[in-house]
């Protein structure tokens, strides 16, 4: 593992009054104090979205018409936060009739569907409003179109060469589109359709004799799905994603994000960014990659607590059930790599098992990418006869890109292909794998040398016996929030090891103290293999660490959380 120092500019700016906090922003690439401003006025305005005033005009008229209003999510964490925020907001805006279609990842796949639009149609919507998809769904717009139906695409996604005849449609990556940022979850760009709502309504006087919603309310769904898509957290984001963690705190949120947290251990006060992505976002998204995500939306819908409590204790039944399919699926890909010397791993690593889990293929690929710092897309065999792949990349490859270059120099390889520069999925004949496993490893050989492949950690630098204390780690949990794109402080350094032991047979507890002997500090690595453990003979290792607050029974202390560790 080589640990490279981030960059900063020759000359810091004093953003805060913490110089360490000061050199940290400056290299995420923070010029100026006023991008660390966190307050809603700061937001950018809605006016800019290209698409808005046709969609808001949509809108409207459904509200004073009175139509039948269906949203379709997505089956992740971002598709069921988008779908809550858009169910609850049109219905706090005055909506007479609002619901909501998911589709099943294993009978009709992604997106908005000629097959899901005939589902919709026995429902008999007036209006489909797509939440986190929609931009590459041509076929599913034009049948709901001929069925009658009018259609708003709200979406984040990357379009292709032809857009879908919608009515309107709201993507700041669409063509043209001149809002600034183009990092927005699905669930980012809803809640800016409905600020725009409101503040139209609000002209026209809709208001009179009604009250009008705080949209705010909905800021801890926009906050859970903006980090669990893991979406670049650019200024805007991390306005939006700030104010939803301040209304968790408070106890200000949905009761599903309560219980889910209440169940995970979680203190409501002290949630970060990270228990969003690492907490709250896979026992929702366990719904969808196992079942039907459906029953996380009705949990973040629901206004009961005790059903609610219900609803989530379900969910994390389901999560245990992910990870235990998971770590199966697991053991039968590392056995498949190891086979291989490193010499012959391939760039792009594609791999496949008929017994896997379509749902949990993401994950593995997550997983693997990790361990081999290398572009990966693991497989599923769909009851179709296809295979379903999901990919995840490193930097240096946007792996849409990549698929749309296989299937440019491979026509009708790959049935279809969607998504982001570091995540994306893909449908294959079955009889295709391994044409298409080849095809692959030779683009990511066109634009990755061998050198890209070595695991890197970008490091803030060593921390001084002074910064190893409980108001610098409080400092840094609040400088956040952190995540995609605005990394969470990472810290390096040499320690003497004082103590190692084995915490649930899979955590390393140690004892460290630091290489000038006066500081002296507990550390924990997570999830740590036995041949990773330090060899008990030698006192020294290497550390990458974050500076965190461990609060046990009442009391904090700061503790080191290890992310890389190595004998020196």
């Amino acid at each position: 593992m080589q640990i490279d120092l981030r960059g900063v500019p020759g000359e810091i700016p004093p953003l805060t009054e913490l110089p360490l906090l000061s050199r940290i922003y400056a290299a995420r690439g923070v010029r100026h104090a006023e991008e660390l401003e966190r307050g809603l006025k700061h937001l950018l305005p809605w006016q800019s979205l290209k698409g808005i005033d046709a969609a808001l005009a949509l809108l409207q008229q459904a509200l004073r018409e009175r139509w039948s209003i269906l949203v379709v999510g997505d089956y992740d964490a971002d598709g069921a936060t988008a779908s809550s925020v858009a169910v609850l907001g049109l219905r706090a805006l005055g909506a007479a009739q609002v619901d909501y279609l998911v589709p099943s990842r294993f009978d009709y796949g992604y997106g908005l569907t000629p097959e899901i639009v005939a589902v919709a149609a026995e429902r008999r919507p007036q209006l489909l409003v797509t939440v986190d998809n929609g931009i590459s769904s041509i076929d599913g717009v034009a049948a709901a179109k001929a069925q009658g139906m009018r259609v708003l695409v709200t979406d984040h996604h990357l379009p292709g060469a032809q857009l879908p005849e919608a009515d309107a449609i709201v993507n700041p990556n669409q063509p043209g589109c001149a809002f600034p940022s183009k990092a927005m979850a699905g669930v980012g760009v809803m809640f800016y359709v409905l600020l725009g709502l409101r503040a139209q309504l609000r002209e026209q006087g809709w208001f009179a004799g009604r009250s009008e919603p705080n949209l705010a309310e909905l800021l801890d769904l926009v906050a859970l799905g903006s980090v669990a898509d893991v979406v670049p957290l650019d200024a805007n984001n991390r306005i939006l994603v700030h104010q939803g963690l301040l209304r968790i705190r408070a106890g200000h949120c949905r009761p599903g994000i309560r219980a889910l947290l209440e169940i995970a251990g979680r203190n409501l006060a002290s949630v970060g960014s990270t228990d969003l992505g690492f907490i709250l976002g896979p026992r929702l998204n366990a719904a969808g990659r196992l079942d039907d995500m459906s029953y996380g939306i009705e949990c973040l819908l629901c206004d009961d607590p005790q059903l609610a409590r219900e609803m989530a204790l379900e969910l994390d039944e389901k999560n245990q059930e992910r990870k235990s399919i998971e770590q199966g699926m697991q053991r039968e890909a590392l056995a498949q790599l190891r086979a291989l010397d490193e010499q012959s791993l391939p760039f792009g690593l594609c791999l496949y098992e008929p017994d896997w889990h379509q749902g949990v293929i993401g994950i593995l690929a997550s997983r693997l990418k990790e361990r081999y710092h290398r572009p990966t897309i693991a497989f599923a065999a769909a009851a179709d006869g296809t295979l379903k792949g999901s990919a995840r990349s490193i930097q240096g490859l946007h792996v849409r890109d990549a698929l749309e270059a296989v299937a440019a120099l491979h026509p009708g390889l790959i049935i279809k292909f969607g998504g982001h520069a570091m995540a994306a999925g893909l449908t294959l004949h079955e009889g295709d794998f391994d044409r298409f496993s080849q095809a692959f490893d030779a683009q990511v050989r066109r634009q990755l040398t061998a050198e890209d492949l070595t695991g890197r950690v970008l490091s803030d630098g060593e921390l001084t016996h002074a910064d190893v204390c409980l108001p610098v780690a409080h400092a840094l949990r609040q400088a956040g929030p952190w995540g995609q794109g605005f990394p969470e402080p990472l810290f390096h350094g040499v320690f003497r090891l004082l103590d190692q032991r084995l915490l649930k047979d899979k955590h390393l507890k140690l004892q460290l103290q630091s290489e000038c002997g006066r500081v002296q500090v507990d550390g924990i690595a997570f999830n740590v293999e036995r041949e990773q453990w330090p060899n008990p003979t030698r006192q020294w290792a290497r550390l990458v660490y974050k500076l965190e607050v461990n609060e046990y029974r009442g009391r904090e202390s700061v503790q080191l959380l290890i992310t890389h560790l190595e004998a020196c």
